[in-house]
């Protein structure tokens, strides 16, 4: 009994170790079916953490949900940076469309304080695509590579959640 309980605290101590050492993604519009659907893509690569202003059960917090004040509020970009800072994220991935110019404008803020946004350089040369469709096959991309895979996959003005195009050339930025 007692070795089997020495292995059991060794293969926690390993397991906690390996989920120190992993990346943190934290996802706004966390509610919405394409955050769902962004987490579970990103299952066991990277941590997940979501976001939200929307209203959501108070035991979610007790897991991997934050609450977010809404957008129009003067002190979102401060927030979504100060919650950023409190989970120890590595990204930030704005899901939504209005959302992104104003967190655009912080961009060098969040990079400062070692968050890398995940959005475009250019929001004007990018397309858009709202609610993508379950069977459009969406990458999570930092710099044009895929941060589950580590596969380049776009130009490295890229980043977001995106769809690439059949020939490749070209990446669609999904938002909610």
């Amino acid at each position: 009994m007692k070795s089997l309980q020495g292995f059991l605290i060794g293969q926690s101590i390993c397991g906690t170790e390996k989920y120190f050492n992993m990346k943190r993604i934290l996802i706004t519009h966390g509610t919405v079916p394409l955050a769902q659907r962004l987490g579970k893509l990103l299952e066991g690569q990277v941590e997940v953490i979501f976001a939200s202003s929307e209203p959501f059960p108070e035991v979610l917090k007790k897991l991997n949900y934050r609450k977010l004040p809404p957008l129009a509020n003067p002190t979102f970009v401060h927030e979504l940076l100060k919650l950023g800072l409190d989970e120890s994220i590595d990204y930030v991935l704005p899901l939504g469309k209005e959302e992104l110019p104003i967190v655009q404008q912080a961009r060098v803020l969040f990079e400062e304080y070692g968050q890398q946004l995940l959005i475009p350089v250019s929001l004007a040369d990018t397309f858009l695509v709202e609610k993508p469709e379950k069977e459009l096959a969406v990458r999570i991309l930092h710099a044009g590579v895929d941060i589950g895979t580590g596969e380049t996959v776009a130009e490295e003005s890229f980043s977001g959640a995106g769809i690439v195009s059949d020939s490749g050339e070209e990446v669609v930025l999904c938002v909610v």
